[in-house]
Formats: structure tokens, C-alpha cells, sequence
């Protein structure tokens, strides 16, 4: 059992515990001289040196120091910590680097002082210091934090203006070509080398991507819709449902919408015209728009699709869209709009056909729920299903990595298959974990609401229960086949999923150890 283990842990002297370590290893894809063997290369030779046993291993492959997320190695580490469940006395890291390049200094420290506060201090092997708080090793780490963030600021620099420099050249960056386009490979020379597929990339550093015109149909499908706009008069909800009712599909094969008609008529890479600098994403902050002047545009650099006369006829039928409806003029959409439906919502706003779409009203009043107060609309819901969502991914966080390292403990190996969106345990056993929405009924029963991410042949599902009485989180085991006729999105009693139910994640692990022998 976990607690026996963690009983015998808690009675060893200091000085064993201080032999047994834990190494965490990190690379990220820009880094391959850290590699991860190259630092367990040189963290083992650090512990013979010292005779210290490295029992456990963390490692985030292909992971980004920036922050904490997407990190489930270090994840993990840290709730082994603080959950009491390490069986080490010792932290053994490459350098700081490698613990993270945490663009506020103060994080980096917090996450190593959450280590040395449980009893467990973090040793960095490849620095000239030592990690023994002292005012000098202090100073030298602080330095090496604030020169990890640093190198991460000119990394990105760097990069930023590659990209820019390409952007300018014409070369197409990243993102799917759109409908009625496709991406060209070409070599160093400028000359083409194949069409690339939808997902395929580039795998020479020299080569480079443009934009070319797809297939006939395509193309002249294109010219319809933005002749459609611009001369027929025609809206995009108008053009959308022509194109459904036809039987044509997007280049994802979904149906059309008048977001992605709207998307395409004003883009203008159907010009020939290359656009980068559009939003920006640095060193994992959140996405923010451009203003137009720092756009960077490469003109002629593909060829068009349609002629210029088309597209800028198109947009001046934009413009006139929107300063032909004045603010009491779009307010009174939107109000006609809630009477006929009873609610509004951004769906219902952006098929209307009559009614703006969303981002005008974001543009125009500063916000969607402003908009709402002007015409005396207040959901009382409005926040709910966001927040609902940012609560189940932060319990997420926190019960993965526990219910990970309790079955670790019992040697119990984990992996995560993204084809199958489940863990694989002991590479045989496939186990799928849902967080369970607290859902109360007007009639005033409590029940979960259990959301199955896709039909996939599982061996277990663990199903967790969100805000039960007294903030016990309560695991629930069943096999995949008696919850197949109850995993179709509706809400579903926990009760009557005929699980068993478990109170540490401890005894979830053991219950799935007995299931691997059984089987």
C-alpha cells in the first residue's frame, strides 16, 4: 500500500533520504546540445561522484521552460513533493536552465522554495556554485535565472525578426493555406519541389513555403462567392447556405458558415498579397491583435486567385455594411433579435442574417455584454460555462499527476496515447479519466455530467466527482462496457454508473494493480 511505503519513507535517518534523488530532465525542441540523455549523462556522473541514487525520473521531451503549463513532468515532481509521496531527499537538476526559463525570476525560486520547504532541496550539477544558500550561491543563481529568462527574450527576438524578414520575402509561415489555395515547397534556387499535404511540412531549413491556386474547382468557387458579395449582393449567411445546399464543403470538409465566408472575402492572400504580424503570441503570453501598421505585407508575392478590382470591391461593400448602421441602428437588431429567440448568444447573433456579426458589436461598444446592457439583456449565466471550464481543467491539474505518481509508486509505468486520448498502463492496459462536472437538477438533485471524448475501445474508465459534499473527491472505477449506453453528453447520477468508488488515489492505484494481475 502507498501509505505503507510512505510510513517506512518517514522513519529513514536524513542521511539516507539525502542518497536516494530524483532527476528532472528537460528539452525543448530549440535546444538540442541539452538533450535529455546528454543531462542524465551528466547528472549520473554528478551522483556517483557524491554517492547519491537517482530512484525517480521527471522528464517534460519537448517542452518549453517558459511557465508550468505543459509541463507534466515537472507537474508531477512537484505534487510527489507536496503530497508526500516522494521517496527521495534530493532534487538533481542539469542547471537552472533546465529547471526553467520562467520569465519572472520569482516563479523559477517559488517552484524550487515549494521543493526546500517540504524538506526536499533542488541541486543544479552543471553550475560552478553550490546550491547551499549561501549569500554568494544566492546572488550566482538569481544571475543564472534572470540570464535563462534572458536568453529566452533574445531567442524569441531573433526568431521574431527571421520570420519578419520571410514574411517580407513572400514565403507563407505556419498557418493552413485556406480554401481554393495550396502550399508549394520550393528549394533554396526558387525552384518548386512538391505541394505539400494538409499537415505535411517542410523537413530541409533551406527549403521554403508559398502560396499557389488549388484546384479549377476551387478557384473558380472562390470567384463566385466574392462576386456573390460584392456585385450580387448577396450576404455571407445568403452565400453559405448556396454553397451547402450544393453540397460543397470548406477545405476541412465541414459546411460552410458566414464566419468562414466572411474570413475569406477579406483576405487578402486571394490577391497574391502575403500578410504577417497579423497577432502575436510571444514567449506564451496570450494572443494579441495587431494594429494594421505593424502588418507586414509582401504585394505580388503568390499568384492571385481573383483580380484586385474583385477584392476591393468586396471590401468597400464591407465598409459600407458597417458605417451604414449606426449605434441605435445595431442595437436595434440585436433587440429585435432577443425578442424573436427569447436569448442571445454569439450563434444566434452570427446566423442572423439581419444582425451584425459579434465582432462588430465588440468593435463598436468595447464588449458583446456591453452591447447586452445597452439594450437591458443580463444572462444570468453569461460567465458560467467558461469558468465551468477553467475549473475542471485547473482540478484536472491537480488530480492527474496524483493519481499518475500513486501508481508509480507501485511500479505501475504510465504513458499518455494521444491517438486513443487515454493512459496506457504497464503498455497493456488503457485507462481514460474524466472530470466530472457538479451539475444541480431545478428540482434540487445533485448529479455530475460525464462527457465522453470519443467512441474508443478502453479498458478502464475512472470517472472523478467535482465538488461533492465536504470537498471529498470521490474516484469512480467501471469497465468501459456498462458505461457505453450512458457516455452520450447528457447528465448521468454517478450512482448509476455501477463503479466502485475510492477516496485516495492511493487505493484508485491499487484497485487498477489488482486489475492488470487479474487480467
Amino acid at each position: 500500500m502507498v501509505s505503507d511505503l510512505i510510513e517506512r519513507w518517514d522513519h529513514l535517518p536524513n542521511s539516507e533520504r539525502a542518497r536516494r534523488a530524483a532527476q528532472y530532465v528537460r528539452m525543448s525542441t530549440d535546444e538540442q546540445d541539452y538533450s535529455t540523455l546528454n543531462q542524465a549523462e551528466a547528472i549520473a556522473a554528478y551522483a556517483a561522484a557524491h554517492g547519491i541514487e537517482i530512484v525517480r525520473k521527471y522528464s517534460d521531451e519537448a517542452r518549453s521552460g517558459l511557465d508550468l503549463n505543459g509541463r507534466p513532468g515537472l507537474k508531477s515532481l512537484l505534487n510527489d513533493v507536496q503530497t508526500k509521496q516522494a521517496d527521495f531527499g534530493v532534487i538533481l537538476v542539469y542547471d537552472v536552465s533546465r529547471w526553467g526559463r520562467f520569465q519572472d525570476a520569482d516563479e523559477s525560486a517559488h517552484y524550487e522554495y515549494l521543493c526546500k520547504g517540504s524538506g526536499i532541496p533542488v541541486i543544479y550539477c552543471a553550475e560552478d556554485f553550490e546550491n547551499d544558500g549561501s549569500l554568494a550561491s544566492t546572488l550566482l543563481k538569481c544571475l543564472q535565472r534572470v540570464d535563462a529568462a534572458g536568453y529566452s527574450r533574445r531567442l524569441s527576438s531573433k526568431v521574431f525578426a527571421g520570420h519578419c524578414t520571410l514574411g517580407r520575402r513572400g514565403y507563407w509561415q505556419g498557418a493552413p493555406p485556406g480554401y481554393g489555395l495550396r502550399r508549394t515547397l520550393i528549394d533554396a534556387s526558387g525552384s518548386p519541389r512538391t505541394t505539400l499535404a494538409h499537415g505535411e511540412r517542410k523537413f530541409i531549413q533551406s527549403d521554403r513555403v508559398i502560396l499557389v491556386p488549388g484546384p479549377a474547382d476551387e478557384v473558380a468557387l472562390v470567384r463566385r462567392m466574392f462576386r456573390s458579395f460584392a456585385f450580387d449582393e448577396k450576404n455571407e449567411i445568403q452565400i453559405a447556405n448556396e454553397l451547402n445546399q450544393e453540397g460543397h464543403v470548406n477545405e476541412f470538409g465541414r459546411p460552410w458558415n458566414r464566419n468562414t465566408i466572411s474570413s475569406m472575402l477579406s483576405n487578402e492572400k486571394y490577391i497574391g498579397t502575403n500578410v504577417y504580424n497579423r497577432t502575436s503570441f510571444k514567449l506564451k503570453s496570450k494572443g494579441v491583435k495587431n494594429p494594421p501598421e505593424t502588418w507586414i505585407r509582401s504585394v505580388n508575392a503568390f499568384e492571385a486567385v481573383i483580380d484586385e478590382h474583385l477584392f476591393h470591391a468586396a471590401q468597400r461593400r464591407f465598409a459600407d455594411l458597417t458605417r451604414r448602421k449606426s449605434d441605435e441602428c445595431m442595437l436595434e437588431n440585436l433587440s429585435r433579435l432577443l425578442t424573436l429567440n427569447g436569448r442571445l448568444n454569439s450563434t444566434l447573433i452570427n446566423n442572423a442574417a439581419s444582425t451584425p456579426k459579434t465582432q462588430s458589436y465588440q468593435k463598436r461598444f468595447g464588449s458583446l455584454v456591453k452591447a447586452y446592457e445597452l439594450i437591458g439583456y443580463h444572462p444570468k449565466n453569461k460567465f458560467s460555462n467558461g469558468s465551468a471550464k477553467r475549473e475542471t481543467s485547473l482540478k484536472r491539474q491537480g488530480v492527474l499527476p496524483s493519481i499518475v505518481a500513486a501508481m508509480r509508486r507501485l511500479n505501475l509505468t504510465t504513458r499518455f496515447d494521444f491517438n486513443a486520448r487515454a493512459y496506457v498502463v504497464n503498455d497493456k492496459f488503457k485507462v481514460q479519466i474524466y472530470m466530472l462536472r457538479f451539475h444541480k437538477t431545478k428540482s434540487g438533485r445533485s448529479q455530475w455530467i460525464l462527457r465522453q471524448r470519443r467512441q474508443s475501445n478502453i479498458d478502464l474508465a475512472i470517472a472523478v466527482r467535482m465538488n461533492v459534499a465536504g470537498g471529498i473527491h470521490v474516484y469512480v472505477l467501471s469497465r468501459s462496457a456498462n458505461l457505453s449506453d450512458r457516455l452520450r453528453g447528457t447528465p448521468v447520477d454517478v450512482e448509476l454508473l455501477g463503479g466502485v468508488g475510492f477516496e485516495t488515489p492511493g487505493d484508485l492505484a491499487n484497485a487498477i494493480a489488482d486489475a492488470i494481475r487479474a487480467a
